[in-house]
């Protein structure tokens, strides 16, 4: 494993979903008036009004990444205000951060997917494809300890973090939409399983009796991940390319080479406007 000292954080999204529960949801107007007009990476929460990429970022650093590429749309005005404002705090301090832009193809309103922000993050930062990184989503708040464990060093060329559905305190409703990770009795990934049959589920137990959802934090050899990205095909229903997908590639023609990473701890998330709510609490 070479060097991992960077961190890609997707944030290019549209928020679609956080933005069509405002409607109905019991939070505050100023915070709905926020809340729909920037990413909701960006939305001010709990008493420190710091939104969950500041805690990100914080989490991130203390856990000894030094580079962090940002990859947002090229409409990125809010991100780059929200970094003048910290650049008078210490969060800053000993970490650089990149913006990356996902650009739309033409005759398209929405991003292309995940797989395509990487790849084009990839291509506008080639020092990537000298080495192993970490990307997340950058609207969910993970831990130090988990993000410590995708740099800490280790065989395989690749890893990603398999969450314990016993430890994450969403609804059963909400767990039950997690992709399922079948891995092996060694540890290696075998394969992801989206939208699962919850009268099959059980039988994707690991070796201490629990179902493993993978929260879309993984780590890369990033020249041998990107031919995988550039292949990924188009999502059928949802048309787009996704990470999963191209990892799901990749796994099929370099077996063993995923290493699955266990925890049992919970992920704080804004899907919606509810989750923001219990920031605030």
């Amino acid at each position: 494993m070479k060097d991992s000292n960077s961190l890609l954080i997707m944030a290019g999204g549209a928020s679609s979903r956080m933005k069509r529960s405002l409607k109905k949801s019991a939070v505050a107007d100023e915070i709905k008036k926020q809340a729909a007009t920037v990413h909701k990476s960006l939305i001010p929460l709990g008493l420190s009004q710091h939104p969950l990429l500041y805690y990100l970022v914080k989490n991130a650093k203390a856990a000894g990444y030094k580079n962090i590429y940002l990859i947002t749309s090229p409409e990125n005005e809010a991100f780059k205000s929200q970094l003048e404002q910290w650049k008078t705090d210490t969060l800053l301090n000993d970490i650089e951060i990149r913006f990356a832009l996902q650009y739309l193809p033409k005759n398209r309103e929405k991003p292309l997917g995940t797989a395509d922000a990487v790849q084009q993050t990839l291509e506008q930062h080639p020092e990537l494809m000298q080495t192993t990184f970490t990307v997340c989503n950058g609207d969910n708040l993970y831990s130090t300890k988990v993000l410590e464990m995708l740099r800490t060093e280790r065989m395989e060329p690749h890893a990603l973090i398999s969450y314990a559905r016993s430890g994450l305190a969403f609804s059963d409703e909400r767990i039950s939409k997690f992709a399922v990770m079948d891995i092996d009795s060694e540890g290696y990934l075998k394969n992801i399983i989206e939208k699962p049959d919850p009268e099959q589920v059980d039988q994707y137990k690991d070796g201490t009796g629990e179902i493993r959802v993978s929260m879309n934090i993984f780590s890369f050899d990033g020249k041998v991940f990107y031919p995988f990205l550039k292949q990924c095909p188009i999502h059928p229903e949802r048309n787009e390319k996704e990470l999963p997908e191209a990892l799901r590639m990749m796994n099929k023609t370099l077996p063993k080479t995923t290493i699955c990473l266990p925890v049992h701890e919970h992920l704080p998330d804004l899907t919606s406007a509810e989750d923001i709510l219990k920031f605030n609490e």
